[in-house]
C-alpha cells in the first residue's frame, strides 16, 4: 500500500469513528461495568455517544443509523423491538434542541443539559418497559446507572473533543 492509500483509511476512519464506535457498542452489547461494595454498576456508552455526536456534529451519525442501532440493540439486549429505538432518538432529539438554542459551547451546560437529557430518557423507558411491557426493572438501578453515565460525559467528552480535533486537521490537510 502507498502511503496515500494508508492516511485514506485513516482519515476515513476518523472521520467514520462514531458510527463504528455506536455499532460496535450495539453489537456487542458493551457496557463497563464495576464492584463497588458488592453490588455492580455499569454505564451508558450509547447515550454518551449519541448525545456528544449529535451535539458537536451531527453530520457523523443519521438519525436512520441510530434508528437502526436501537433495533440491533434490542434484538442483543434482548428488549422489545424499538424500545432503544425510541430512547436513541429522543436522546436526539433533545440533542439536536440544545445544538439549535445554544450560542456558544460550553462543557459545564452540555454536561448539566445531558443530566436533563437522560432522566427524560430514562424516565421514558422505564414508563414504556413497566406499564406496556411490563418488562421487570429496578428503578433504583437504573437511575444510578444514569448518574454514573451523567458523570462519566465530561471525560467522554473531552476524549471526543480530541478525536474531533483530529478528524478537523486530516479534513485541513487535504
Amino acid at each position: 500500500m502507498t502511503k496515500s492509500n494508508i492516511k485514506k483509511i485513516y482519515h476515513n476512519f476518523i472521520h467514520a469513528f462514531p458510527l463504528l464506535f455506536l455499532f460496535f457498542l450495539v453489537f456487542t452489547g458493551f457496557d463497563l461495568s464495576f464492584f463497588l461494595f458488592g453490588k455492580n454498576y455499569s454505564f451508558n456508552f450509547i447515550y454518551v455517544v449519541i448525545f456528544y455526536w449529535i451535539l458537536k456534529k451531527p453530520d457523523r451519525l443519521g438519525y436512520g443509523l441510530i434508528f437502526l442501532a436501537g433495533i440491533i440493540n434490542d434484538v442483543v439486549q434482548n428488549f422489545p423491538i424499538g424500545i432503544s429505538s425510541i430512547n436513541y432518538l429522543l436522546l436526539c432529539a433533545i440533542a439536536a434542541f440544545i445544538r439549535a438554542r445554544t450560542l456558544m459551547p460550553n462543557l459545564l451546560y452540555d454536561w448539566i443539559l445531558f443530566l436533563v437529557a437522560i432522566l427524560i430518557v430514562t424516565s421514558v423507558n422505564y414508563t414504556i418497559l413497566t406499564l406496556i411491557f411490563e418488562y421487570p426493572i429496578k428503578y433504583g438501578i437504573l437511575m444510578f446507572s444514569s448518574f454514573i453515565t451523567f458523570l462519566i460525559y465530561p471525560a467522554l467528552s473531552k476524549l471526543f473533543d480530541k478525536i474531533t480535533l483530529i478528524d478537523l486537521k486530516e479534513e485541513n490537510a487535504k
